[in-house]
């Protein structure tokens, strides 16, 4: 129910880096990685990024295919999920633009 720790300690580590973009999420997991992303949205608010409110959430489930019990298996996203990640690509790249000028350092050429 938690962001791996390795992605974490990249979000802290990189701080200045983050500020003023945008992210969005793609998750996994038996309950589709809602409550990861639930934490992380909070972890990157922090770092002042802005979270775009469409989220791919993928089931352990459903979107999965595994052939033997030792295959790690292989993602098989549903056709219902090919809008939710147009949706968010496009909100990311909105909001991405809308950060420009605050990335972007005053009197400098864009």
């Amino acid at each position: 129910h938690s962001a791996p720790a390795g992605l974490k300690n990249a979000i802290d580590y990189l701080y200045t880096e983050w500020n003023n973009k945008a992210v969005g999420f793609v998750s996994h997991g038996v309950e589709g990685g809602v409550r990861a992303v639930a934490q992380l949205r909070q972890t990157v608010t922090a770092v002042r990024m802005a979270c775009v409110s469409t989220q791919v959430a993928l089931s352990a489930f459903t979107n999965f295919e595994v052939a033997e019990p030792t295959d790690p298996g292989t993602i098989a996203p549903g056709p219902r999920h090919e809008p939710t990640l147009v949706a968010m690509l496009d909100e990311l790249i909105a909001w991405s633009g809308a950060f420009q000028a605050l990335r972007t350092p005053a009197g400098a050429a864009g």
